[in-house]
């Protein structure tokens, strides 16, 4: 982690130091940012505010000094006075300025830095790379594929004397960026991997592209390629023959290269044959396609040239495994199987997803259709393109084939009469017929403009006549009465786990971002995943963390509840394989609940003292769960639990360079011990519509309800529903409606133990509750079919309902199926 004073970055960047105040001081800076959703230490960051094509940083600049963060670098003029305390530093350009930090970051260490550039395979080289590498060699690497114009300068301000060999991604989409990238990386070794389609449109030819690329190299010693594309060969030739460089060619053709590589298909694995330095070499590979063997190849060049050769990095590539792309497998309606895949949008991706398609659906059960958008970054002419992908479709034997965009529109012709097209997303919605969407295997290809989130929402909706309604404006209200039981200073996690207690995740959970609260926690990452796929970029705490989403946490910013030592282990090896930093974590305490957590103060020390040492991680905060906050019978024990976990949390804090968050209290807890708020409180069923008191007068937030389906007469003698429960001693008039225990209407309210609200009167449920429908015993009233029903709401409360089931609220909440549709109202 790179450490200046903010006076030397304002050197470093020519900026001009600005405050609302004369007396300024010279904060430490330990981190920076471009995206008010990922900053961690507000104490020590300095923000640079971006200006792009869709978004500029300096709107949010009100937002971030709210939460704390005082240094900022602008290009566009702001009033000092609405920051007092803020320190301002003032460039031409904030990209330029985040640049120039970063290269000076580079500059401070002598160790090799490798660059990748090329249309393709970038990040699984870097990632394959590392996992050959990284037992022998200490990596710092690109996070993800973290290789733009910002994405680059943020990953090399990580660079630290800590490590042995840095490994940096770059890509560019416009003439004039990749000398601005060089600048920042500065590398000493550079692998060309090679010359595709991506980024195309944007230069003359391939040869300007080329040219463009390897000026990436300008500084490198070594520079790697493979020689079979001969353009690449001739280019970097011309360009670096006489420099003194070490070009390092290998190839499957030209025997004479530096490195000449035999290739032989067994089965599902590739035998790999080489010479160096007179020894005969042969490597078993479990891949046997062309893009990963050329990516192989790349590997092993780099390793032989840089001196990496050993006998364990040679049995390492046996044991690699392909890196995971953005590919989403989902079940959808009528049988269908959705392969999302909207995050970019060129050829050569479409070539993979059509690949992995094909894979998933090779069974032939099931139909091919693709779904696909415009591509803006293809190189191709607009018939060219619809060619191409004519070609493809082909190739992958497609079966359905929907286009949106104009383009594809205006080249129809080429595709037959079975494809379907439409000029816009929402000319596709606007036409949607569920019925031809059945039993299919469904890729969705589109660019980020078209949104196809909103495609995949309808291929995955359901819907139920019984519905749950929520009230935002009383969820909101009830926030507020808990803050105002709450200093200013302390922060409030609100729980979304389990489906937002019964009330639904992304809804619930964009409602309250927009309040900004500052943390949403889940049960399982699966839920995180959905939250952040909606756009959800609130920090999200998972309470239950399972090893197996571990990676997929660290992509997404989902932060783990460690609650042991086994599974900080195992999440701190997975921030190793991935190469983050400053990762918060969550440290769970036993205090007297006897769940999940730490017990033992010595294992808690022993974290506590390597987190802030080794730099993967960082501990966020410390928690703890009260048992019986709220009864006043268990106030003692109470009081011992917080004793407690003030013991054992103080060593660990203690040991941290941040600060870190405390929190014990639960929605009981905010309202019943105040004290003992600390640094940041948790709040559940409270904001739900239930408390522990009539003081705060919270809302009721879901009312459910249904439609009667049909009235009937039911003669004397004659009983109803499973098992002949209901008997009838006299005529009766009974309403169906269709819910029952598969929706969460539990059989423990059958045979009038329950009543539901129609009318202006409650009824009786007649009979044992059937899995999706009731039956109410609704003699004397005039009620039809289609007549609204409550099941809980104004006038049947939630506690009422639980009492009647023999169970606490949350269970009736949680226990509400997803099928029931939610919907949302606000005023």
């Amino acid at each position: 982690m790179a450490n200046f004073r903010l006076n030397e970055i304002a050197g470093l960047i020519g900026g001009t130091i600005h405050a609302a105040t004369d007396s300024i001081n010279d904060p430490l800076i330990q981190s920076i940012s471009i995206d008010s959703r990922t900053i961690a230490d507000v104490n020590s960051c300095l923000f640079f505010a971006l200006r792009g094509v869709r978004h500029n940083g300096h709107q949010y600049l009100g937002e971030l000094y709210q939460k704390g963060v005082r240094c900022f670098v602008v290009s566009e003029p702001i009033r000092l006075d609405q920051f007092p305390g803020a320190i301002v530093i003032q460039v031409d350009d904030s990209q330029v300025a985040l640049q120039q930090v970063a290269a000076a970051v580079r500059s401070q260490f002598s160790y090799p830095v490798l660059a990748i550039t090329g249309s393709n395979g970038k990040t699984i080289l870097k990632e394959w790379l590392y996992d050959l590498l990284h037992e022998s060699v200490k990596i710092i690497r690109s996070p993800k594929s973290y290789n733009s114009q910002v994405g680059v300068p943020l990953s090399v301000w990580n660079m630290t004397d800590k490590f042995e060999l840095a490994i940096f991604e770059a890509g560019i989409s416009l003439p004039g960026e990749m000398e601005k990238l060089a600048a920042v990386i500065q590398p000493t070794i550079g692998i060309l991997t090679n010359l595709g389609e991506a980024h195309q449109e944007n230069f003359a030819g391939k040869d300007q592209k080329l040219a463009e690329k390897l000026k990436l190299f300008t500084s490198c010693q070594t520079i790697i390629y493979c020689n079979d594309q001969k353009a690449v060969h001739q280019k970097i030739q011309a360009a670096f023959g006489q420099s003194g460089k070490q070009l390092f060619a290998w190839s499957t053709a030209d025997e004479k290269a530096d490195l000449f590589l035999r290739f032989s298909r067994e089965g599902a694995s590739t035998q790999l044959q080489f010479n160096w330095q007179g020894k005969a070499q042969q490597l078993q590979l479990p891949f046997t396609d062309a893009a990963s063997l050329e990516n192989i190849g790349h590997c092993l060049a780099f390793i032989l040239a840089a001196g990496y050769g050993t006998d364990a990095v040679f049995a390492a590539f046996e044991k690699l495994q392909a890196v995971a792309m953005r590919l989403e497998l989902k079940q959808g309606i009528n049988n269908c199987v959705l392969i999302n895949d909207y995050y970019n949008s060129d050829i050569n991706s479409l070539t993979i997803a059509l690949q992995f398609l094909r894979s998933q659906s090779l069974s032939g059960k099931q139909s091919r259709c693709l779904i696909l958008s415009d591509i803006a970054q293809s190189g191709f002419s607009g018939k060219e393109l619809a060619e191409e992908v004519k070609r493809l479709l082909d190739v992958y034997e497609l079966d359905h084939f929907v286009a949106i965009g104009p383009n594809l529109c205006q080249h129809r012709q080429l595709f037959g009469g079975q494809a379907k097209f439409f000029q816009s997303t929402e000319a596709f919605l606007t036409a949607f017929d569920s019925s031809e969407f059945r039993n299919e295997h469904i890729l969705l290809k589109g660019a980020r403009d078209f949104r196809f989130e909103r495609i995949a929402s309808v291929l995955q909706k359901k819907y139920h006549q019984t519905q749950l309604e929520i009230n935002l404006n009383a969820l909101v209200e009830n926030l507020n009465r808990y803050r105002a039981h709450l200093r200013p200073d302390t922060k409030i996690t609100i729980m979304v786990k389990a489906f937002s207690y019964g009330s639904g995740t992304v809804e619930i959970a964009r409602a309250l971002e927009f309040q900004q609260v500052d943390y949403l926690a889940v049960a399982v990452a699966d839920e995180g995943l959905e939250l952040r796929q909606a756009g959800i970029s609130t920090p999200i705490i998972v309470m239950n963390p399972e090893e197996h989403s571990f990676e997929m946490m660290l992509e997404y910013r989902l932060e783990p509840n460690i609650y042991s030592t086994q599974v900080f282990e195992k999440f701190d090896r997975a921030a190793r394989s991935m190469a983050v930093s400053d990762f918060p974590i969550h440290l769970k305490l036993e205090t007297g609940m006897h769940r999940l957590g730490f017990s033992s103060s010595d294992e808690l020390e022993a974290i506590a003292i390597r987190v802030p040492r080794e730099g993967r991680l960082r501990i966020q905060s410390v928690f703890s769960h009260l048992a019986g906050s709220d009864s006043p019978e268990h106030d003692d024990f109470t009081a011992r639990q917080y004793k407690r976990f003030m013991k054992l949390s103080t060593p660990v804090i203690a040991n941290q360079p941040n600060k870190v968050l405390r929190h014990i209290l639960n929605s009981a807890g905010i309202e019943r011990f105040t004290d003992y708020q600390m640094e940041m409180v948790r709040l559940g069923i409270g904001l739900y519509g239930l408390a522990q008191s009539d003081r705060l007068q919270v809302e009721t937030v879901a009312r459910w309800t249904t439609v009667i389906s049909q009235v009937k007469p039911v003669a004397e003698g004659e009983t109803v529903g499973y098992g002949r429960k209901g008997e009838v001693s006299n005529p009766r008039q009974v309403a169906i409606i269709p819910v029952g225990y598969a929706d969460g209407y539990d059989r423990r309210l059958s045979n009038g133990v329950g009543k539901v609200w129609i009318a202006g009167k409650q009824y009786p449920i007649i009979g044992n509750i059937c899995m999706d429908m009731s039956m109410i015993d609704v003699t004397g009233s005039n009620v039809q079919a289609g007549d609204p029903v409550e099941l809980m709401g104004e006038n049947i409360s939630l506690n009422e309902l639980a009492a009647w089931m023999g169970t606490i609220p949350y269970e009736v909440l949680t226990g509400i199926s997803q099928r029931v549709r939610r919907v949302y109202v606000q005023e």
